[in-house]
């Protein structure tokens, strides 16, 4: 069986607040002489060349444990999955504590390779039991068991290991194969709580291993023992920094060599900052999430699906990227089918297949009217004497979303929608988002373990994952509720990757009620882009050769480029 590429579950708001500046980032750095830092040595000798990264906000707390999610990164470095999924392209699974894998004839049973010669970094051998061991852990731990893993776990030698389902689990089988870092049982077995488990000293199978810690910087030094060959990169610095600002001065001054997120003119980096260039992936796709659902409790104009449709066409997409994001968005599917990696999956009947690119005020005026809306003196559409006028919820703070929601409020109104905007806290949002207290809000929805639609369309789409107005819901807070998606996400569940052609009846069948209903409106594919350092460092991930998704941030990805690059000796 090949599985498809996936993107990580992280939705990353990158408006953090810049309140320090070269200063602080200067001390910062002093305050870690004695840890592995410095320029290369003369003659080539790189062995003592540090990639400095951004790590916490703020102090970091000493806390290695994977599974938390205050974790200082070790998942990735210390701490392996059985295999590795690349986000950014289809492939197969890349092999790392696990060799092989294959499903019986009814998807119930995966039996899983473990690789032979491994070693814990203290010395004890690897086995297949500690795969065990570390799934049965998960299933008995909540906090750790977010995905759902409810399956049976057995090592059958030290070289395999099988997991059973009553029902067919081909779509669980991401998860399993790359989602969960696998622990030593001979040390962890004797955790009398995993969760509040700081793991200070921790003991993996990785390619690094920890060297220091301070609550200033942490440092991870090459694992000379790593099954895999020991990396060329030797030590990795987390420094805390205190938002943004800090981050882009460090860029700037050469003292940070990999960010992900902002910089000022991001799109002449090479330019402005001859030893360094940026790179872009898409995976986030941004949206105008509406309280569709009136009977679910959902009130305002935005319940009407023509209401909807017309905002998808009174967006100006080319001037939002260029305003707001920078050039680094791109096209969105109204499929949801992630592009362009999952293109193929995208129904004949969505049309259009991308959201266009620039507003189309006669479309939307065309859809309004045809629901019965009549456009007043004012220039605005109304409706048994009520105006067609929504409140768009965004955090304080997110300046990107702010700024795109400022050209929205004017293209809508030239489409004939009054629109306003209301900032509110963090926890704020939040809570209006979990109870269905708004009109519409910009977000963002995000892939799954692999890179197929199924998973977007089971976490934002099912009536499984949805509440009224009132009650917390699971991630379809749009309170989108509709029988054939749920019918067609159920017989998903059941299908082989590899049965394409029936996969594909299902997708077509959920893309024909979101182009009608269109719960959640396309914006753009938001794009997460780092800027590292290319004269320092060679190997990083592009355009030709994106070996893995090039998010600092994303563990388990960040820890397949440290495992790639090499010092330059420059």
């Amino acid at each position: 069986m090949i599985l498809s590429t996936g993107s990580g579950r992280r939705h990353r708001r990158t408006a953090l607040a810049g309140i320090a500046g070269t200063a602080v980032l200067a001390l910062a750095l002093a305050g870690c002489s004695d840890d592995a830092s410095g320029p290369s040595k003369s003659g080539g000798d790189t062995s003592d060349v540090t990639l400095v990264v951004p790590g916490a906000t703020g102090d970091a707390q000493a806390n290695f444990n994977p599974f938390s999610t205050s974790s200082l990164s070790s998942l990735g470095n210390v701490y392996e999955p059985l295999f590795y999924i690349n986000k950014t392209k289809a492939s197969d699974p890349k092999p790392l504590l696990g060799t092989e894998y294959s499903f019986n004839d009814d998807g119930t049973e995966l039996t899983v390779t473990t690789r032979d010669g491994v070693k814990w970094t203290d010395g004890q051998p690897f086995t297949a039991k500690d795969v065990a061991f570390t799934f049965d852990m998960i299933k008995k731990t909540p906090a750790f068991n977010n995905w759902g893993f409810n399956g049976a776990v057995k090592a059958t030698d030290d070289s395999h290991v099988v997991f059973t389902w009553k029902q067919p689990a081909y779509v669980i089988a991401p998860d399993v194969l790359s989602g969960v870092a696998i622990v030593p049982e001979h040390i962890w077995k004797g955790i009398a709580d995993p969760v509040t488990y700081l793991d200070k000293q921790p003991v993996g199978t990785g390619a690094f291993k920890l060297g220091t810690f301070k609550p200033q910087a942490v440092t991870f030094v090459a694992n000379p023992g790593y099954w895999g060959g020991a990396p060329k990169l030797k030590n990795i610095r987390l420094l805390s920094v205190s938002g943004n600002q800090t981050v882009a001065d460090g860029i700037a001054n050469g003292t940070i060599d990999w960010e992900t997120g902002p910089i000022p003119d991001i799109q002449n980096t090479h330019k402005n900052f001859p030893n360094y260039d940026k790179f872009t992936s898409w995976q986030n796709e941004m949206v105008l999430a509406a309280c569709s659902n009136a009977d679910l409790g959902c009130k305002g104009p935005q319940t009407d699906p023509a209401v909807r449709q017309a905002l998808f066409y009174a967006i100006d997409r080319t001037q939002l990227n260029n305003l707001a994001f920078e050039k680094t968005a791109s096209a969105i599917s109204p499929s949801f089918a992630l592009t362009p990696t999952q293109d193929k999956w995208i129904s004949p009947e969505v049309n259009p297949k991308t959201a266009p690119e620039k507003a189309d005020p006669a479309k939307a005026s065309s859809l309004l009217e045809g629901a019965g809306w009549k456009k007043g003196s004012d220039g605005i559409y109304a409706k048994d004497g009520k105006q067609l006028s929504l409140t768009i919820e965004v955090v304080t703070g997110w300046t990107d979303y702010i700024t795109a929601l400022q050209a929205i409020t004017s293209q809508a109104k030239a489409a004939g929608i009054k629109v306003e905007t209301s900032q509110s806290s963090w926890n704020g949002w939040t809570d209006k988002k979990n109870k269905g207290n708004f009109q519409l809000m910009i977000d963002a929805l995000y892939q799954g373990p692999t890179s197929d639609p199924y998973y977007i369309y089971t976490y934002f789409f099912t009536s499984a994952n949805t509440a009224k107005v009132g009650k917390t819901p699971g991630l379809n807070y749009g309170r989108f509720s509709d029988p054939a998606v749920d019918s067609a996400v159920e017989t998903l569940k059941g299908l082989n990757f590899t049965d394409t052609a029936a996969r594909q009846a299902q997708f077509n069948i959920i893309q024909k009620s979101l182009m009608e209903k269109m719960p959640y409106i396309p914006v753009l594919t938001g794009g997460t882009t780092s800027v590292w350092n290319v004269a320092k460092f060679s190997g990083w991930p592009t355009e030709d050769n994106s070996y893995a998704f090039p998010a600092v941030w994303s563990r388990i990805d960040a820890a397949e480029v440290f495992k790639t690059l090499t010092p330059t000796g420059k």
